[in-house]
């Protein structure tokens, strides 16, 4: 991957103490992308260097391209149910980070929209230099710009130059993270400039010395009672039971614990330094069965884990998505918490948790016998061989392994020991030689499999659907998107049609090869259809769409972008007999 990442950067230095125009040099990290990880097409890699599109607006394969947008993922059989106590202003879905040249003290961050543009929300900086041969002794995180998803109504290019604030430290690392809930169609992202000055800027005079706003949103970080306040065990000795509770202490414990369940986790934390009562509420282990520590990614560490472990010996549902990165928590640290608090473990969430190793897996197998839920999506530093923990766990009903190096080996291993699987994600799995052998396996094993994402796949034929179509009758939703082997001159589509009448999500994207007869199959058998994802064919007319659209009375998302022989008229006259139906069209440059 690393050969996709580095790409010479454009900067521009004028002369001293003048401000540093760059774009970025290297993508380091990222969530998610819609292209392939063999490719350059719509991935998060085409961020690296000056822009390829802009200031030309449209669907341009050399942008990136995050895999999601809109609600439609959350409205499908594999969405997962969000976790109580999540902040409010917590609505970040996906991130990317960019490294520069040069460490300055940013300015300006531009950021380089060619399509549908209004994802991003959070612009952060990190103090660490990823250049640097030394390791750094501390590692922090700024949030420079912030707000939540808006809608922008029009799907032009623009160059989007939000207000950041100062810092006191320089830095080359940027993140970007983005919501894509309000869009219509996937944004495109061309190039990140970052503007800035080598020495540290004057506080300007127009600048007030107190953002009013950072008082309501960063309250976390002011008070020093935010996540931070995770890592400070609280004196028992330093708590009264105040001159008067008033009637509170009356009031039943479980009435107490209700109201309690409202707080944010941080507001947990301040509570209990109040009294010796609400000290016992806040730390009762019912108020800790769904943990949600993704919002705090940027403070979490080794000592916030030791810190919550005593409160969660009843955790249940635990999401460490997108934190411990760059040593914030260590394999010791992570497998200690898990050891005394995995063994309720229900659901466990690790996206883009790029702390785990071999030992982590191991551990996870070992301490957490009830798990059903894993998540593993873009740990794509995890070795091939770590993988095999995971047959371990025979109650998994939900895996996702999206941006993973899993193995063939391993995979068959997992899925001959978890029957119980009722949700699998193998999206972009280049690991995996012949997903011929994967169906087949599947259809063998998981017979209780609703959903199913084979996004991207190789050697994928007719042989592993019919495998798979006999094998897995219950399936509601099914991924096949850019999976260029499968071809409707061998009936395969037309037979998900007649065995899959269950099939709610279909997404056969950019399979230049379905025609009419696979979608008046689906309209005849799969009339629960709600979503479904053609684009790219040139062989689907508009009789058989409105076929569809007259069977199908449930359908609430239907892609036919760069379908040829659907052009806007057709179009414009199926929304006009179907509104309740959002038609997408998109139309080659």
């Amino acid at each position: 991957m690393n050969s996709h990442r580095t790409v010479v950067s454009n900067s521009r230095t004028s002369p001293l103490n003048a401000e540093v125009v760059q774009y970025a040099k290297e993508v380091v990290d990222f969530s998610s992308h819609y292209g392939s990880e063999n490719s350059m097409s719509y991935t998060m890699w085409n961020l690296a260097g000056g822009p390829n599109v802009f200031p030309s607006s449209g669907d341009f394969t050399q942008t990136a391209v995050f895999r999601t947008y809109g609600t439609w993922w959350d409205q499908c059989p594999s969405a997962s149910l969000p976790f109580r106590r999540t902040p409010s202003d917590f609505q970040s879905q996906d991130y990317v980070e960019l490294t520069f040249e040069h460490q300055v003290y940013p300015t300006a961050v531009h950021v380089l929209e060619t399509y549908h543009p209004g994802a991003v929300i959070r612009i952060l900086a990190c103090s660490a230099n990823p250049y640097s041969p030394s390791p750094p002794t501390e590692v922090r995180w700024e949030i420079l710009w912030s707000e939540r998803p808006t809608k922008v109504n029009a799907s032009q290019a623009r160059q989007f130059k939000p207000c950041i604030k100062q810092i006191n430290f320089p830095t080359n690392l940027i993140r970007l993270e983005v919501n894509s809930s309000l869009l219509d169609y996937y944004t495109e992202l061309d190039a990140v400039v970052l503007h800035g000055t080598k020495d540290k800027p004057l506080l300007s005079l127009k600048t007030s010395l107190v953002d009013m706003n950072d008082l309501e949103d960063d309250y976390e970080e002011k008070d020093g009672c935010g996540m931070d306040g995770l890592n400070k065990k609280f004196s028992s000795a330093a708590l009264g039971d105040g001159p008067n509770n008033g009637y509170f202490d009356k009031l039943p414990y479980e009435l107490i614990q209700l109201i309690l369940n409202h707080l944010s986790l941080p507001d947990l934390c301040r509570l209990a330094q109040t009294c010796r009562l609400l000290h016992q509420h806040c730390c009762d282990p019912l108020q800790y069965i769904h943990l949600n520590l993704q919002p705090y990614w940027a403070k979490l560490d080794d000592a916030s884990l030791e810190f919550l472990q005593a409160r969660c010996a009843l955790v249940q549902w635990l999401n460490l998505s997108w934190t411990g990165n760059r040593g914030f928590i260590s394999v010791t640290g992570f497998s200690r918490f898990l050891k005394v608090c995995g063994s309720e473990l229900l659901r466990l969430e690790l996206s883009c948790s790029h702390f785990l190793n071999e030992t982590c897996l191991e551990v996870i197998s070992e301490m957490c016998p009830n798990l059903q839920d894993l998540n593993l999506s873009s740990c794509d530093k995890l070795p091939p061989q770590a993988f095999g923990h995971i047959a371990k766990l025979r109650g998994l009903k939900r895996l996702i392994l999206y941006r993973t190096k899993v193995e063939q080996t391993a995979l068959l291993s997992i899925l001959n020991f978890c029957a119980e699987l009722q949700h699998l994600s193998l999206g972009s799995c280049v690991m995996i030689e012949d997903y011929d052998v994967i169906a087949s396996m599947i259809g063998a094993k998981c017979k209780n499999l609703r959903t199913l994402d084979l996004w991207r796949c190789k050697n994928f034929t007719e042989n592993g659907i019919a495998e798979l179509a006999s094998g897995c009758v219950l399936l509601e939703e099914l991924d096949l998107g850019w999976c260029p082997t499968l071809q409707s001159s061998t009936g395969c589509f037309a037979r998900l049609a007649r065995q899959l009448p269950n099939l709610q999500k279909l997404f056969l994207t950019a399979n230049r090869s379905v025609c009419d007869t696979d979608i008046e199959e689906l309209a005849s058998n799969c009339t629960r259809l709600q979503q479904l994802d053609i684009l790219g064919t040139r062989m689907v007319s508009p009789a058989s769409l409105r076929k569809l659209l007259e069977s199908c009375k449930d359908l609430s998302l239907l892609d036919v972008s760069f379908c040829s022989q659907i052009d806007n008229r057709a179009v414009l006259e199926l929304n006009a007999s179907f509104p309740k139906v959002f038609i997408k069209k998109s139309f080659t440059q």
